[in-house]
């Protein structure tokens, strides 16, 4: 069956949320997901939104989450909080984290936050997004599994590696982007797959380290940096503060511990939040104004934008035309919501 399927936002919450719980996930650990599969979805980013909800329903099937894990919050410093997702999704252990984080930043002017034990299969905007919409200023990391080479290499060693800045508005939508250290996200490339579209060279590399504009190859062999050593620079980067700084694992070392390549990735995440009331030598108002000064600056010139501008436009028309996804996939996740078990592998 091929076409595409069209969902009121209504709709899709209640049909992510109904395959989750008919396959034992916990209520808390659902919505969390829930809310960021389907607000992903709802923003044009078809690659982290519903075409994830198999993969999280897999992981819990075949016993590599626990669906109804309840994350822990250690308060370790005036200006550090940990939450330890005690081997569940990511989705949840930000939530429970976001206020105690937030009020460490205004307490202090700035604060940290690492997130231990944690599954992360989604886009990681939606976490600075929320801190942003709160008046602060965010910043988030995270690792995965072993996909991307080192610039020069041909093994894979680091995750795809995003990160993810937010800065708050007065008026409007926060600025936010979201960006891989990689030339592309995996779940990009695994839309190209099945899709049988191919990828555009330089983004990956076959298992023999040739340049390969096959998506299947190329997530067979490695992905590669963006930029070169400078988005291998950056995945290092990702690297020493979502693993080691966090207390959690890095990229290869969650791959030697789950091989199979499907579903989230156990590993860990660490998050920066600042307070511009308490920089900038004078008020918040006057720290955004400055802001906004700048992108004034940006938008003079034709033919640019701002970060999530995009993101705003598709929030916009989701809100009033829902979203549209393929057939099969709705079927599938229609499946799933009457507590259907045949799933074979999921991205």
């Amino acid at each position: 069956m091929t076409g595409t399927v069209r969902l009121t936002l209504a709709e899709a919450d209640t049909l992510v949320h109904a395959a989750l719980t008919a396959h034992g996930i916990s209520e808390d650990q659902a919505r969390a997901i829930t809310d960021t599969v389907v607000m992903t979805e709802r923003d044009g980013c078809p690659s982290h939104g519903m075409f994830r909800v198999p993969g999280y329903i897999l992981s819990a099937l075949r016993g590599r989450t626990t669906p109804g894990a309840v994350p822990v919050v250690y308060d370790l410093a005036p200006g550090v909080v940990r939450v330890d997702a005690a081997n569940g999704y990511s989705p949840l252990a930000l939530k429970v984290g976001r206020k105690p984080l937030a009020e460490k930043a205004r307490k202090q002017g700035i604060a940290a936050m690492g997130i231990v034990n944690a599954y992360h299969f989604a886009a990681l905007w939606p976490e600075v997004e929320a801190l942003a919409a709160e008046g602060l200023v965010a910043f988030a990391f995270v690792m995965g599994q072993a996909d991307v080479a080192p610039s020069g290499g041909i093994k894979p060693l680091f995750g795809t590696n995003p990160m993810a800045f937010a800065w708050p508005r007065r008026e409007g939508p926060p600025v936010v982007f979201d960006q891989s250290s990689a030339a592309r996200s995996r779940g990009d490339i695994m839309l190209h797959e099945r899709d049988g579209k191919p990828i555009p060279l330089g983004v990956a590399i076959d298992k023999h380290g040739d340049p390969t504009t096959d998506p299947t190859a190329g997530l067979a062999g490695a992905q590669l940096p963006f930029g070169g050593y400078k988005g291998g620079n950056l995945a290092l980067m990702v690297e020493l503060l979502a693993g080691a700084l966090a207390g959690g694992l890095f990229s290869y070392e969650s791959s030697a511990v789950q091989p199979e390549e499907w579903g989230p990735s156990i590993g860990s995440e660490f998050m920066i939040a600042i307070d511009p009331a308490r920089c900038g030598g004078g008020s918040a108002e006057a720290v955004l104004d400055h802001g906004e000064a700048l992108f004034a600056q940006v938008l003079d010139q034709e033919g640019t934008r701002l970060p999530a501008q995009r993101r705003a436009v598709a929030r916009a028309k989701s809100k009033a035309e829902g979203v549209e996804i393929p057939q099969l996939l709705h079927d599938r996740i229609a499946a799933l919501a009457r507590g259907d078990t045949a799933l074979e592998e999921a991205g």
